[in-house]
């Protein structure tokens, strides 16, 4: 309809016609609205955190109905990844890349609370950590599956097999863990004291963001002369961690500190892979790696010289042969 140049100009007719299309207009984006609601609310599975339009993403729903984020690539033999505090499965990148293009399919999740899975208040405790990567597996059915896990995701694969067994694993690698725990106890005295777990408590409360970007500096060794950590790896790590929630973040510092992981590591009765730098400055390799190898039955150690605590990047050539070599054998 062309409107008229001048009021004088306008029929009943043409003013109708204008009242209609206006009302028209505007109730369409309210009718768009309402849709879209409507269809969320008859999709209980449908993401809180939703993808860009026609990107859909892959989710398993827990039985506390926390949404838990999954990456599932390339074909093969599967390698399942868990990452360490406070990132994502985007940690895994480089290892999934090389692995997928060697022949396996690599598949890894954001624990709950973290990346883009969701944001429950509860539930952030190891047990649960690992019945939600049983949960992964279960709905993906996978079956022969090394299963690698740095820092606390060493913890949440060490918990997952002596929660869940080792009937869908073949093999099981730790990288940087915290097995078989990190706290001072009477069964580990030589453990770090609890104080400096309530500093990091103190630091990610008092301000979250600022904590993640100093703690860059230990956790890929960029103090230590010739380190080579590039502005891109310290900004991917403060990334990751803002994208989790603060509330299972904080939570999660007791479980990574506190949790004792002595029997679940006698329970990993498969080959099992210890990968560690002597240079770790996160998880000091004499309180962790070094116990963990005399308690899994069918453990091997190898120390990564000058090694850091993020190896995943900052000797990720060396880490991805071993993981191949390993995968293989």
């Amino acid at each position: 309809m062309t409107i008229p140049s001048t009021p004088s100009d306008l029929t009943r007719r043409d003013l109708l016609a204008l009242g209609g299309q206006l009302a028209l207009a505007a109730a369409l984006p309210l009718a768009l609205a309402d849709g879209a609601e409507a269809a969320a609310s008859s999709s209980p599975s449908t993401p809180s955190q939703h993808p860009l339009p026609g990107a859909p993403m892959s989710y398993v729903t827990t039985k506390d109905g926390t949404q838990i984020f999954y990456k599932d690539w390339g074909s093969g033999k599967p390698v399942v990844f868990s990452h360490g505090w406070p990132l994502s499965s985007d940690a895994w990148e480089d290892q999934m890349l090389f692995l997928g293009q060697n022949g396996f399919r690599v598949i890894a999740h954001d624990r709950r609370g973290h990346g883009r899975s969701s944001q429950s208040w509860s539930g952030n405790d190891m047990d649960t950590y690992a019945d939600d990567l049983a949960a992964v597996l279960d709905k993906l059915d996978i079956k022969d599956a090394m299963l690698v896990g740095h820092s606390t995701g060493g913890g949440e694969v060490t918990r997952y097999v002596g929660r869940h067994g080792v009937k869908r694993v073949s093999k099981v690698v730790l990288v940087g863990a915290v097995p078989p725990t990190m706290m001072k106890s009477a069964a580990y005295p030589n453990g770090l004291p609890k104080d400096v777990f309530d500093g990091i408590r103190a630091g990610v409360q008092k301000d979250r963001s600022q904590f993640y970007k100093d703690l860059t500096t230990p956790f890929f060794g960029a103090n230590r002369p010739n380190a080579q950590v590039s502005q891109g790896m310290r900004d991917s790590f403060w990334l990751q961690g803002m994208q989790g929630s603060l509330k299972s973040q904080f939570d999660c510092i007791k479980q990574f500190s506190e949790t004792d992981f002595t029997e679940d590591l006698k329970k990993i009765t498969v080959p099992t892979l210890i990968i560690h730098g002597d240079d770790d400055q996160i998880v000091p390799i004499g309180n962790s790696a070094e116990l963990s190898v005399k308690l899994a039955p069918k453990a091997t150690l190898k120390v990564y010289k000058g090694g850091s605590h993020g190896l995943a990047a900052t000797s990720k050539d060396q880490l991805n042969a071993d993981l191949l070599a390993f995968a293989k054998s």
